[in-house]
């Protein structure tokens, strides 16, 4: 839970406005949500889509790994480092964790990079003693060192409080990332108490395929402190220089992909004991000079850490107060604006603030026309599905440079799109052709601010033309090179075999009609009619994969053979799927869910497989962790299902299992995100569940209606402002009884594109019972999008 703030930390801020912080949304944030129970969010000091992240690296006593992706495990109160960059709620290893800058009580007299198991160079600390707020980190660890972090968008404010009567060093260890590096330098310089430095990096999930065992971006820093260095050290490897001022050598990667233990380097500096000492740092993707200037241009010299403090709750509070709520618990205010606050994380500015960053190509370029900033870190299969919606919605600026930043990517990156991207390289993780959705749900909500022919022209491309990544086995499973995996088989058979390029020939089957669908959404968006017809016709491929005799009670979705037979199945198999079974994938054609409904059989057949899916064989809500025969609406593949009960004439369904899920699985408590955020998509399907909307069709603005959890909301859409009104609305009262839509009755479980695009009001009347007559009606049900001639 989130600790109160003590006199301690007041002290520190005392230039703070206590009293406004209780006022505003950022108050609500509690950063611990997520830091177990697999969320790997951080709790450290950020801006919203900040490029510096300044958190603490936990350790479990294996110095060559991270205790958790994110660098933060709330079970592991041991800190080896404080990072200046992360990523929230990735899976593998864990990624960035640059720089991790150390206080130590202790002589330096041995290698830090040999402190194999984190025993000499790390400090215990509790819980009791940490507070986190959105732009604020401290914590006061056993080893007596105070620690306060803040940030701007391109730099960082750190505090360091040393006790007295020991020795205060703070080490700067260049070559830790998170998952080690290949390169790495630093350099002291004593006389303007001032350390510079770089290292390179990459190797996100590089454990898993030789693919990805390579370093993709260089960060530089800058780090200015307010007091005189009384000492200086060196090391690299095991090596030990006292006095030195120089090092160089990057961790490596070994064969594994893991950084070997024992290799590295870095430099400490010492002050005098007893000493605070504040430190300003910058840094840049792209140089040193520019790091200075990032730093000059956002703290000169001068700031107070009380005044960054502000600056970034002032900051948060105007993201944050895109959505304004009224009512509820404070647990519930907390959990949501926190979840707000995750999706508000990613992706990252990646550009300087003179326009300038290094691309995909490692070359230096400049902003486009109209483009406030560059992005990156874009977890492409995850955040399709609700993030970069709600992004859009609320920030058209961003969504719009969002996109124009992943179409620089794409043309410094020989024309492919890269389905995960990880700061200036292509990771390829995960499966389908994501970057077509996220354009088209960046232009359905708003996003219009970008070269939106181009990038269409780019991705048709890359849609209809086979490239050796695409025929490639490189990196597969997981990390497989192409945009699109076999895309000759797409074009030829009309599916992914089950045996091809791909991650798995049903799962990618459908990741590709989804990408086809919405690039029909973008060439209608620029006139392309043929283009839009085409692409429709292919998103309806997914047929060809629905084996109506695959079990005696029903047909799945399930893997093909090049020849057109049917391997052996069962419904509870992940053959051919990604991190999800056969019978959670059935699910997965949220476009043309009527066509689907239709080929199950009607839409009372449908409802029967929805029930059987939802729950156990005693009739309980089955929607987690229940067995691969049911949903898991703890990662991508399950987020939309509930939703799909307003397709079936039953939305009081979608109204109950959408509540249990936000009153139960997500909460104000480090365990409070049921598994992987992934930059905030998680995160995104409880802000959109708690406001009673879902966006399920990729690439258009329809929403599909649950019920909302506050009674009073304001989104501030890029089309103008939605207001939302349940009086009444509690846990007791998850029922829609009736709606009124600008003051109209309205008797249909989803909501036209017109809501998004002009704003307007919705007052829900709810109840303790289902009316089952509400949206009941055939005719009210969500639109679906059938190929021509389906």
């Amino acid at each position: 839970m989130r600790q109160p703030i003590r006199l301690a930390t007041l002290i520190a801020g005392m230039f703070f406005s206590v009293a406004a912080i209780a006022q505003s949304p950022a108050s609500s944030v509690n950063p611990l949500i997520g830091s177990s129970n697999g969320g790997n969010t951080f709790p450290g000091a950020m801006l919203p889509f900040g490029m510096l992240a300044w958190s603490p690296e936990t350790t479990r006593g294996k110095h060559n790994r991270t205790a958790a992706p994110g660098g933060y495990l709330h079970s592991a109160t041991r800190i080896r480092g404080f990072s200046l960059t992360h990523l929230s709620g990735t899976g593998c290893a864990g990624a960035s964790g640059d720089v991790p800058f150390m206080p130590v009580t202790a002589a330096v007299t041995t290698s830090p990079s040999a402190d194999d198991d984190d025993s000499r160079y790390a400090s215990d600390f509790s819980h009791a003693d940490e507070h986190a707020e959105a732009g604020y980190y401290q914590v006061k660890l056993a080893n007596g060192t105070d620690v306060q972090l803040s940030a701007a968008m391109h730099s960082g404010m750190a505090g360091f409080a040393f006790p007295a009567g020991k020795p205060a060093n703070l080490l700067i260890r260049t070559s830790d990332s998170e998952v080690g590096s290949s390169a790495a330098d630093v350099h002291v310089d004593r006389v303007h108490h001032t350390v510079t430095g770089s290292v390179t990096s990459g190797n996100f999930c590089g454990y898993l395929a030789k693919a990805d065992q390579r370093s993709y971006y260089t960060l530089y820093f800058v780090a200015r402190f307010d007091q005189p260095f009384t000492r200086s050290g060196s090391w690299h490897d095991a090596d030990v220089q006292p006095g030195g001022s120089t090092a160089d050598g990057g961790t490596s990667y070994a064969d594994k992909g893991f950084p070997p233990l024992g290799k590295g380097s870095g430099a400490w500096v010492g002050f005098a004991d007893g000493k605070t000492v504040h430190v300003r740092v910058g840094i840049s993707y792209v140089s040193l000079a520019n790091a200075r200037a990032n730093l000059k241009a956002e703290i000169p010299a001068g700031t107070t850490l009380a005044q960054v403090r502000q600056r970034a709750h002032d900051r948060w509070d105007k993201a944050l107060g895109g959505i304004a709520i009224d009512g509820g618990s404070a647990d519930q205010r907390s959990t949501f604006y926190t979840a707000l606050y995750h999706v508000l994380m990613h992706p990252n500015v990646y550009s300087d603030v003179d326009g300038e960053y290094r691309g995909f190509d490692q070359q230096t370029h400049r902003l486009a026309p109209g483009q406030h900033a560059q992005y990156a870190n874009f977890s492409g299969w995850d955040i399709y599905r609700s993030h970069l919606q709600l992004v859009t919605w609320l920030q058209p600026q961003t969504g719009s440079d969002i996109a124009q930043s992943l179409y620089h990517q794409a043309q410094q990156n020989r024309g492919e799109w890269d389905r995960w991207t990880h700061n200036s390289g292509g990771t390829h993780v995960m499966s389908g052709d994501p970057a077509a959705p996220a354009l088209a749900d960046i232009v359905a909500f708003g996003g219009h601010g970008f070269d939106l022919r181009g990038a269409y022209d780019s991705l048709r491309t890359a849609a209809t033309a086979v490239t050796a990544n695409d025929l490639s086995d490189d990196g597969c499973n997981v990390e497989c090179v192409g945009q699109r995996p076999s895309l000759d088989q797409w074009l030829k058979l009309h599916y992914i075999a089950s045996k091809s390029h791909a991650w798995g020939g049903a799962g990618e089957t459908l990741e590709d009609a989804s990408a086809d669908f919405a690039l029909s959404e973008l060439a209608r968006r620029v006139g392309d009619h043929a283009g839009q017809q085409r692409f429709l016709a292919r998103a309806g491929y997914w047929r060809n994969l629905f084996n109506p005799n695959a079990t005696p009670h029903g047909g799945y979705i399930q893997n093909r053979n090049a020849d057109g037979s049917w391997p052996a199945f069962t419904p509870d198999t992940d053959d051919g799927f990604v991190e999800a079974s056969a019978a959670v994938y059935l699910w997965m054609v949220p476009f043309d869910v009527h066509g689907l409904f239709d080929t199950l059989g009607g839409r009372a057949k449908a409802t029967a497989r929805l029930d059987a899916f939802f729950h156990d064989k005693d009739g309980h809500w089955a929607l987690t962790k229940a067995g691969p025969l049911h949903a898991e609406l703890d990662n991508e593949p399950s987020v939309a299902t509930p939703w799909l009960y307003d397709y079936a004439g039953q939305p009081w369904k979608t109204q109950k299992a959408v509540r249990i899920v936000v009153d139960t699985i997500w909460k104000n408590a480090p365990d409070g995100i049921p598994g992987n955020d992934d930059l905030g998509e998680m995160s995104s399907w409880y802000v959109w569940a708690a406001l009673g909307m879902y966006p399920e069709i990729p690439g258009r603005a329809e929403l599909l209606l649950g019920s909302p959890l506050f009674p009073h909301a304001v989104v501030h859409g890029s089309g103008g402002d939605v207001v939302i009104d349940a009086p009444g609305a509690s846990a007791a009262m998850p029922y829609v009884t009736a709606l009124r839509v600008d003051g109209k009755p309205y008797d249909r479980p989803w909501l036209s594109p017109s809501l998004v695009e002009h704003g307007g009001r919705l007052q829900f009347e709810l109840g303790n019972a289902p009316n089952t007559q509400w949206g009941s009606a055939v005719d009210n049900a969500p639109p679906s999008f059938p190929p021509p001639h389906a």
